[in-house]
């Protein structure tokens, strides 16, 4: 059987070293990052998980970018550790895990997968059933996808499925829920930030950076903040340079690597919060293009603002987003008090 979905996004990067290195443990720009199948060689299979295996809302700090994984039961086995990833559209599953359940990867057939530097074509099993928390969803087809930033995860874990549910990460006490609404305690005590629906799967929000309007991403699978080059040209004319900038190396889930630009942007807003002292990385991000977002000025909110934060839940129902800021810390994420309107308060 074909799969219902034939392409597919995902969100998940990391960054290589300044001025073009390559990330630890990263393939070689040549080698194919997601299209391992079954059956073949899955760098660092045999390699042990890191060492915060037993967090799922790890915090991000000065040396550490946080990343969020929720527990997750595959026909009926498990659980396993996948990375939530609010830029995908979709779940993936690692060749490990799809060896291990016993799956065998479909031959008549392959998706298209759009990933943050480029595309690939990738196989893909079908399972019965993926369960996580509230979340349930029958027989579908996974992509088989691995690339170095999974880090040892099992699959990632997509938006698709969670339209009428909501997600809860709290990073003070590590937790990560898949539940059927926003708890009132978490409205009561969370700066509400409503969401745009401009396109489909994705949870967008309306912010300024420099005064630039700016069309952003929530993506708790990128592990930076993305610019597209209109956002860096738009930011360049009102000469908001920054420091001089650095380049580095971008790898995806493609074997596609981009180059990127690393500047110090000016204070970001988005409703009530300001974001202050974010380096956004620019470049020509085939995701962007995915997304039609390539002619107006764009970006991804990465792991490096929201894992600062105390805890983050995502409405997707609702197109709502909730943050909890950490108590004392004001040095890059901050609420602006006396604004006025509705996603400006706290509800």
């Amino acid at each position: 059987m074909a799969p219902s979905l034939r392409h597919l996004w995902c969100g998940v990067y990391l960054l290589g070293a300044l001025f073009g290195g390559s990330p630890a443990g990263a393939a070689p720009a040549a080698a194919p990052l997601d299209t391992v199948l079954p059956g073949s060689a899955e760098p660092g299979l045999d390699a042990p998980l890191a060492s915060d295996a037993l967090l799922f809302a790890s915090p991000t700090t000065r040396d550490h970018i946080g990343r969020v994984v929720v527990p997750v039961m595959v026909n009926g086995q498990g659980p396993f550790r996948f990375i939530v990833d609010t830029g995908a559209n979709h779940s993936t599953i690692s060749p490990r895990l799809a060896r291990q359940l016993g799956l065998k990867a479909a031959e008549e057939a392959s998706i298209v997968l759009d990933g943050i530097t480029g595309t690939a074509q990738v196989s893909f099993v079908t399972i019965d059933r993926l369960q996580a928390g509230d979340l349930t969803i029958g027989s579908t087809d996974l992509p088989v996808v691995w690339a170095p930033v999974m880090a040892g995860a099992d699959g990632i874990l997509g938006a698709a499925g969670l339209t009428e549910k909501s997600l809860l990460i709290d990073f003070q006490r590590n937790q990560v829920a898949i539940s059927r609404g926003v708890k009132p305690e978490v409205r009561a005590n969370s700066t509400r930030i409503h969401g745009l629906h401009s396109v489909p799967g994705l949870i967008t929000v309306a912010s300024r950076v420099g005064g630039v309007p700016v069309l952003a991403v929530i993506d708790t699978g990128a592990e930076r903040t993305l610019g597209n080059l209109a956002l860096r040209d738009a930011l360049r004319a009102r000469r908001m340079h920054g420091v001089l900038a650095q380049m580095t190396s971008v790898y995806g889930a493609t074997k596609e690597v981009e180059v990127g630009e690393i500047l110090r942007a000016p204070p970001i807003v988005i409703d009530a919060l300001r974001i202050n002292d974010v380096a956004i990385v620019f470049g020509e991000f085939h995701i962007f293009n995915v997304w039609r977002m390539q002619d107006r000025p764009a970006m991804i909110i990465g792991m490096d603002v929201l894992g600062t934060v105390a805890s983050l839940s995502i409405d997707f129902k609702n197109q709502d987003v909730y943050v909890s800021s950490l108590p004392g810390r004001s040095d890059m994420l901050s609420v602006m008090r006396g604004m006025t309107g509705d996603s400006a308060v706290r509800k």
